[in-house]
């Protein structure tokens, strides 16, 4: 592996270990306490916190498995119920967020399913205030067609986020939170496609590419 593939993997890993931190921080809370807690009502309180996170921290490291890893269960092919399994548990069901999906039938390419969830991540991440999060993708004439758009009353976009899916930031400028935005440019042009991204809105975000 080169240096450059090295530094992409590390920056992977800062980024799940980030999104983890979280959940399994609660797990050792919800321990803490099941330990020194005595009374019925609250063990049962712990006990449903420990599920919870237990629950969040395995849907997360089934959806990195597949958006950043190699994802060694699945073929060239991917049935998108697969994906759609893990854009719903991105989602959650606390009624923030609405997800409307739109995705042909059949089995897609696995560098498609790649870039439609890191897409859906990204979009996800943008809507700080809830609101609807549409994922679509069909085949063309080009290839496989993937967009993904977040709809609500704010849609806040890191800079270098923006940055990374236009192509304009250099990979010595990489961090763990515009790597993924990086790598699902990377992925949809060495396939001889591209990606677009709309122009800065404080309520609509559009992001799409195509997959030769």
């Amino acid at each position: 592996m080169s240096q450059s593939g090295v530094d992409l993997a590390a920056l992977l890993c800062s980024k799940l270990c980030h999104d983890l931190l979280s959940p399994v921080g609660a797990i050792n809370n919800g321990l803490e306490l099941l330990e020194s807690e005595t009374d019925p009502e609250m063990r049962d309180r712990c006990l449903d916190l420990l599920a919870d996170s237990a629950r969040t921290s395995a849907d997360k490291l089934k959806y990195f498995r597949l958006a950043f890893g190699a994802a060694g269960g699945f073929g060239d092919e991917v049935d998108p119920a697969e994906a759609k399994q893990l854009v719903e548990t991105l989602v959650g069901d606390q009624g923030k967020i609405s997800l409307g999906w739109v995705v042909q039938s059949g089995t897609m390419p696995k560098k498609a399913i790649k870039i439609l969830l890191n897409l859906a991540l990204i979009a996800r991440e943008s809507l700080v205030r809830g609101g609807q999060l549409v994922v679509g993708a069909e085949r063309g004439d080009d290839g496989i067609e993937v967009v993904v758009r977040a709809e609500g009353p704010k849609i806040v976009l890191d800079e270098g986020v923006r940055a990374a899916l236009e192509g304009t930031l250099e990979q010595s400028d990489l961090t763990a939170r515009t790597v993924a935005a990086w790598m699902s440019r990377e992925l949809a042009c060495e396939n001889g496609g591209d990606l677009r991204i709309s122009p800065p809105s404080g309520t609509e975000l559009l992001l799409g590419a195509i997959v030769a």
